[in-house]
């Protein structure tokens, strides 16, 4: 059945702001172009949707013409305010964006082990409702939140995790609490892979696996073009994978003596210390094997000495082994064609650490799978919970209105 004339007009608007979105300003005869509507209904969108405050004029169009020039209509930026957040272990970092994802603040707060359940709550909300008065916002519209730990897929909220701080699952409701917000949380190493989906590494494909590499290990799932949760949204928990090389099995509340053991920071960064490397430099908040990653990179490219760069080789080559062991098993199960080394581990390793685990893979596995070094590191947890929330606020503001 045809449409009816306010589903086809609803249609029509959805349309033309996701153009606006993407492309940019645009003049009524480019939507025209665009959208292939008459010049009719494309005059009758853009008032709508003028005076329901979604867009504005912007400009005008620069083309040489007789009379006056083309009005630019672009998305009324400030219709709506978003915050993302990144939740980890020592601290929160967040970033206040408008409706087009133009950064308008950012800010972090360190958190440290002793700090009690109550006042760790109130440092990250603080840290929240500051940046948002820093960017100019009354309101925020929706919060996207990255962290660590399981999402129920059932009721959208973390689940107790062993081995997390308590102060995790009090942060969200107290950002419900206190925000008149949209709370949306998330996995951080999701939001990781629809990052990378997105602006990253792994643009072009639909189907593909993000091997987690920061302070823990974990995995993320993209089949189809979806995002996969599983039934109690443990998909992707590798560091509870039984692997060779440790010296126990990791049990339901403690990942140690699995892929973790192997993978995590503190796991790398003994490794790199029997092969002689120690980080010279760690920024703040950055995991030491991220470090000691990117030194042992940059020596092979620029050697100090030929023992230096030895070392460099070795250690790297030892690494490519411990991570080809985890990637080996998902690839076996999943078939995923391309695994991307995310996290600021994987970042900083790069394509020469790329290149070596594809190297053993190919070696260890009968399925083709192409591995790409992570092009938004540890960054990609805040972009996907920004995306995240930007795409429902979009939702919630482009959605059709009843007449």
């Amino acid at each position: 059945m045809p449409a009816s004339p306010s589903t086809a007009r609803a249609i029509n608007d959805r349309v033309a702001l996701r153009l606006l979105q993407q492309e940019g300003p645009l003049t009524a005869g480019q939507l025209k172009q665009l959208t292939g509507l008459s010049r009719p209904t494309v005059a009758d969108l853009v008032e709508r949707l003028t005076a329901a405050g979604l867009i504005e004029v912007v400009g005008e169009s620069g083309e040489q013409r007789r009379g006056p020039n083309a009005r630019l209509y672009g998305i009324v930026a400030d219709r709506a305010h978003l915050a993302a957040l990144d939740v980890r272990t020592e601290g929160v970092s967040v970033v206040v964006c408008d409706l087009l994802g133009r950064e308008l603040a950012r800010a972090s707060v360190p958190i440290a082990d002793d700090t009690g359940t109550g006042p760790a709550v109130e440092q990250a909300v603080t840290l929240v409702e500051r940046a948002a008065k820093e960017a100019g916002a009354e309101r925020l519209h929706t919060v996207g939140v990255g962290a660590p730990g399981l999402i129920d897929p059932a009721t959208g909220e973390l689940r107790d995790s062993s081995g997390l701080p308590e102060w995790h699952r009090r942060l969200v409701a107290a950002l419900q609490e206190r925000l008149p917000a949209r709370v949306i949380v998330e996995n951080e190493t999701n939001l990781a892979a629809l990052a990378e989906q997105r602006d990253g590494a792994a643009r072009d494909r639909d189907t593909f696996v993000l091997l987690w590499l920061g302070h823990g290990t974990g995995a993320a799932v993209v089949l189809d073009g979806r995002l996969r949760r599983g039934a109690s949204g443990g998909t992707g928990e590798i560091g509870f994978l039984p692997v060779p090389g440790t010296s126990t099995l990791p049990s339901a509340t403690d990942c140690e003596g699995g892929f973790h053991s192997l993978a995590g920071s503190a796991a790398i960064a003994e490794l790199a210390a029997g092969h002689g490397l120690v980080a010279t430099a760690v920024s703040p908040g950055e995991p030491e094997a991220a470090a000691l990653v990117r030194q042992a990179v940059a020596t092979l490219s620029s050697p100090s000495s030929p023992s230096a760069s030895s070392g460099a080789d070795r250690f790297l080559s030892a690494l490519a082994d411990r991570l080809a062991i985890g990637a080996a098993s998902v690839v076996a199960v999943l078939d995923p064609g391309c695994v991307v080394l995310g996290g600021e581990v994987g970042q900083a390793g790069g394509e020469v650490l790329a290149t070596r685990v594809g190297e053993r893979l190919t070696r260890m596995s009968p399925l083709p799978v192409e591995v790409r070094a992570s092009t938004l590191g540890g960054g990609a947890v805040l972009r996907g919970a920004l995306l995240t929330a930007r795409e429902s606020a979009q939702d919630d503001l482009f959605a059709p209105r009843s007449r």
